[in-house]
């Protein structure tokens, strides 16, 4: 693993930490010592091909999958062992792969259900227009069904869900598979927007180019163990990142 050089957001504890973390599903070991830290304000992304492990990490960190040893501590506070509700009530949220919208619902219901974990009716108001104000053409769509949504809609309500939760930690699951290449730009400006506006993402992805673009630091994942972790401008020149990734997942 190279080694990691201090970016200037690497300041205090970390928001987000996982130490030497392991995650079966049945006998099966997805991820193997698993360290990872994301500083308040960052964007981090974990790279990897398919089946090396990103997704399970996501749903380790929010409980879906328990680790069967290590730690994961949010704001310096364990939460390995607590219930995906409870992470989630601590303001992270996940927008997932492939999106699982409501299809049948509006895309202002959508939005809403974003924030059934909040009751301040004031403030949920005030966000909605926010997002609206980010993705305006979920304003023209507001009251269409989600299902009726072309891709690149589906992604941007995804996303516009996620932020609707107000979250301090956003992790993301995929968000430029299936989208044409036009839309994936739009999509990774959004998500710098979204940290620009203080947001802290945690970003797994396999178009290595476009996520180094935008990252500050970065994690390589292989077959559940971590084989490279630097700032983002160093694996985009790393000539072992090239070899392995930024020719084959581009």
């Amino acid at each position: 693993m190279s080694g990691s050089e201090q970016t200037p957001k690497q300041t205090g504890e970390p928001i987000l930490k996982l130490v030497g973390v392991d995650s079966y599903y049945g006998p099966i070991r997805a991820l193997e010592d698993v360290n990872i830290e994301v500083y308040q304000g960052e964007i981090v992304c974990l790279l990897g091909s398919n089946a090396a492990g990103k997704t399970t990490t996501l749903k380790t960190i929010l409980g879906m999958v328990k680790p069967r040893s290590g730690e994961i501590y949010l704001r310096g506070n364990r939460i390995d062992g607590k219930k995906t509700t409870e992470i989630v009530a601590q303001k992270v949220t996940m927008v997932p792969e492939n999106r699982r919208l409501f299809t049948r619902m509006t895309t202002r219901e959508n939005l809403e259900i974003g924030a059934e974990l909040r009751d301040d009716k004031d403030g949920i108001e005030k966000d909605l227009q926010k997002v609206l104000e980010i993705f305006p053409r979920l304003e023209e769509r507001i009251n269409q069904r989600a299902g009726t949504l072309s891709g690149g809609e589906q992604q941007m309500l995804a996303m516009g869900r996620a932020l609707m939760a107000r979250p301090e930690v956003l992790l993301m699951d995929e968000p430029s598979m299936g989208l044409a290449p036009i839309l994936v730009e739009q999509v990774f400006k959004t998500i710098k927007e979204i940290n620009d506006q203080g947001t802290t993402v945690f970003l797994v992805e396999q178009n290595a180019h476009m996520a180094l673009e935008i990252a500050d630091r970065a994690y390589v994942l292989q077959t559940g163990n971590i084989v490279l972790s630097d700032s983002a401008e160093k694996l985009l020149n790393d000539p072992k990142m090239q070899e392995a990734y930024l020719g084959e997942v581009t």
